[in-house]
């Protein structure tokens, strides 16, 4: 799959897994229901060999022979990804409600930026997202081109005989996904479970406010980025000083400073460099880290020009104060309501800083 066909599955997760959702399943009320709609889900194929893993974490490798017996959840991911981060309350919770019954959860880490390659990147960030099921490092993409899966997240269910019954693409659906879960256990002999999940959704991980996101995601490199509003345009490979608009368009981004903007990512060259980007979101997210690994970047965030205070992130303190000191999706804002278009301005106070992409919700 292209890098370019990558951002657009990004881009269209939420209704790509609405259309699949609806085409395969139906939206469906009742519990009685749902149990029925699972009974008759087709077999859509084989788990197929996880040997494509570069590694494993939290368990010794598994295979698909290992695994029978077991109805196994296979979950898509990568640790920046905001649309994975929201669904992974779900993904915990399912995995310690049911793995008495015998659900093995198996998150299988394919990664989409050069640094989500690093295994003590990997076991840090599960570590903080307390991620304590199977983890395949799937960093050669084995794992994800033997199921042909093409987005991040992505789940499949696979019943105690090794078929796949069951997948989603996306966020939401997650009574759905949970009902097949119960099915799969009881056709198992697992006994019938009573109710659902309790979801704990806190931080980064709450779900977006839907009703006032009208800012996609955006990368901040000369490959895939839209809307760069510096004047003069991109300088692709090499060191420039660029400059801000006096005004931005909603959705539209610039930079000030001395900054190299490569394929992958934007690097700051010098102190004092800022990145400001136009936006209408109850959330506003970077994911960014020193382009040295260690060393740590003091920054500073603002909203319509002042220190954002009841609307800052989890990231930063009310005076837009923080640290960068790891390569991570960073949450800078969370504004209260009214929602309406607003200003971020984020300066790096030291040089060495490193932007990727940007993700609202």
């Amino acid at each position: 799959m292209s890098d370019e066909a990558n951002h657009n599955s990004r881009r269209f997760l939420l209704i790509a897994a609405m259309c699949l959702a609806v085409a395969g399943l139906g939206m469906i009320g009742s519990e009685g229901q749902h149990m029925g709609a699972a009974a008759q889900l087709p077999v859509e194929g084989t788990l197929p060999s996880l040997e494509g893993a570069t590694g494993w974490l939290n368990s010794q490798p598994l295979t698909p022979s290992s695994l029978r017996g077991h109805v196994v959840l296979i979950d898509i991911w990568t640790y920046t990804c905001i649309n994975w981060l929201r669904t992974l309350p779900y993904i915990r919770a399912w995995a310690e409600k049911y793995k008495s019954q015998g659900l093995i959860v198996i998150g299988v880490h394919t990664p989409e930026f050069p640094f989500e390659k690093d295994v003590d990147n990997i076991r840090r960030a599960a570590a903080a997202m307390r991620v304590t099921y199977p983890i395949a490092i799937d960093s050669d993409y084995g794992v994800w081109s033997a199921l042909h899966n093409q987005y991040w997240p992505a789940l499949y269910i696979v019943d105690a005989q090794g078929r796949i019954r069951h997948h989603h693409f996306g966020e939401g659906e997650y009574e759905m996904s949970e009902r097949v879960i119960q099915q799969l256990l009881l056709e198992a002999g697992a006994g019938r479970s009573q109710g659902l999940a309790s979801v704990d959704a806190r931080g980064i991980e709450v779900a977006a406010d839907w009703d006032n996101l009208m800012s996609g995601e955006n990368y901040v490199n000369y490959e895939k980025t839209e809307d760069f509003a510096s004047p003069g345009g991109v300088v692709p490979d090499k060191s420039h000083v660029y400059t801000v608009p006096p005004e931005l368009r909603l959705n539209h981004w610039a930079v000030l400073g001395d900054w190299t903007m490569g394929k992958v990512a934007l690097t700051l060259n010098k102190p004092k460099g800022r990145i400001a980007y136009r936006f209408h979101a109850r959330d506003l997210h970077l994911v960014m880290g020193p382009a040295t690994k260690g060393a740590s970047v003091r920054f500073r965030v603002s909203i319509d020009g002042h220190p954002p205070g009841a609307a800052h992130g989890s990231d930063v303190d009310a005076d837009g104060n923080g640290n960068l000191n790891e390569q991570r999706t960073y949450q800078l804002i969370r504004q209260p309501a009214p929602i309406s278009d607003r200003t971020f301005e984020i300066e790096f106070l030291d040089p060495g800083a490193q932007a990727f992409a940007f993700t609202f919700g």
